[in-house]
């Protein structure tokens, strides 16, 4: 048996990652993935297909994604980043330490501020996201693709359309700039 440095390329597996679709009916696998609390949203899933990367069979290991998602992940980042300017010492929930302390008013404060940005940025429509995929061959098991498309939901047809598009070469992107606000209005 030879050994790849890269397990993602290695035929065993991929011929084992084929079989798994083939019992499964489709051209992908769900990944289960612990890290990831997006995925129970409907909005993200974690997916592996076997395909071909310049005539070499791999394994694809593909993080598929709506737009809305990635847009207002990346509005939090920047009223993240703006809110940390006036409260140094704010850390959001999510990148929190065991020990973390901070005032419940200055958390207030923080937390007061970073909504309000958050608000601004919707409204001026600063952020603006299109559909992409991005590749990285640098991945620790096959090849990683950061897909982002422009659906109100990833199913099983959505991610099934990509997959066979993306391996016959057919993906045709949207490239028009879109802006998504909070959907708060109840």
């Amino acid at each position: 048996m030879a050994n790849y440095k890269n397990e993602g390329f290695d035929p065993e597996e991929i011929s084992a990652l084929k079989e798994e679709c083939r019992q499964e009916g489709k051209s992908f696998v769900y990944v289960e993935d612990d890290d990831l609390d997006v995925l129970e949203s409907g909005e993200c899933v974690h997916v592996q297909f076997p395909g071909q990367y310049q005539g070499q069979e791999v394994i694809f290991d593909a993080l598929v994604y709506t737009l809305r998602l990635h847009h207002s992940s990346l509005v939090y980042e920047m009223a993240v980043e703006q809110v940390r300017k006036t409260y140094p010492e704010y850390v959001p929930p999510e990148d929190r330490k065991p020990g973390y302390k901070i005032s419940p008013e200055m958390e207030e404060e923080a937390e007061t501020a970073l909504t309000e940005i958050i608000e601004e940025i919707e409204e001026t429509e600063t952020v603006k996201v299109q559909e992409h995929v991005e590749v990285d061959t640098n991945f620790d098991y096959g090849i990683s693709l950061d897909v982002c498309l422009n659906v109100e939901e990833i199913t099983d047809e959505v991610v099934e359309n990509f997959v066979q598009n993306f391996k016959a070469n057919a993906l045709h992107l949207d490239n028009t700039l879109y802006s998504f606000t909070s959907e708060s209005d109840e």
